[in-house]
């Protein structure tokens, strides 16, 4: 008998076996269902998205297409600009220097004739102070000894 415990024993683990075989076909199956399941779904969604997404696309590529050559026209304008406004900038910083040097000479020949004009006035002005004052110096010398001839007869009894 102890065959027959060894063949009930190698049938048992046979059974189990076949049980935990047929256990992984059963799960690899019904992963193979989702998967499947899963692939259709995402089929779906990429042909919904081509749908959508595509004319989008295509009218960006349209739209750039037609938008390209006026934006590097737009571009070269704008590259053209830059370089005239750079040299008319030369032009007029050099034109500014220029008025701004003739400013200051003109300012300092101004300054200079000012300068000259306002001595000349403070020296004539010297000149009427003394022509005037000295006559009248004179004249209150003059008073001051009349005053004094005059203080000096009527003081004698």
């Amino acid at each position: 008998m102890p065959n027959g415990n060894f063949e009930t024993l190698l049938l048992v683990f046979v059974a189990v076996t076949g049980l935990a075989v047929l256990l992984q076909a059963v799960i690899l199956l019904a992963l193979f269902l989702t998967l499947r399941k899963t692939a259709k779904a995402l089929n779906d969604q990429m042909d919904e998205l081509r749908t959508t997404v595509l004319p989008a696309v295509t009218e960006a590529k349209d739209l750039l297409s037609r938008v390209g050559p006026k934006v590097d026209s737009i571009v070269a304008d704008v590259a053209k600009l830059t370089s005239d406004m750079r040299a008319q900038s030369a032009d007029l910083q050099l034109s500014a220097t220029d008025i701004l040097e003739r400013v200051r000479r003109q300012t300092s020949r101004i300054d200079a004739m000012l300068s000259s004009a306002l001595d000349k006035v403070d020296r004539a002005g010297g000149l009427v102070s003394d022509a005037v004052n000295a006559p009248l110096r004179q004249v209150h010398a003059i008073a001051a000894a009349l005053k004094a001839g005059l203080s000096a007869l009527r003081s004698k009894p």
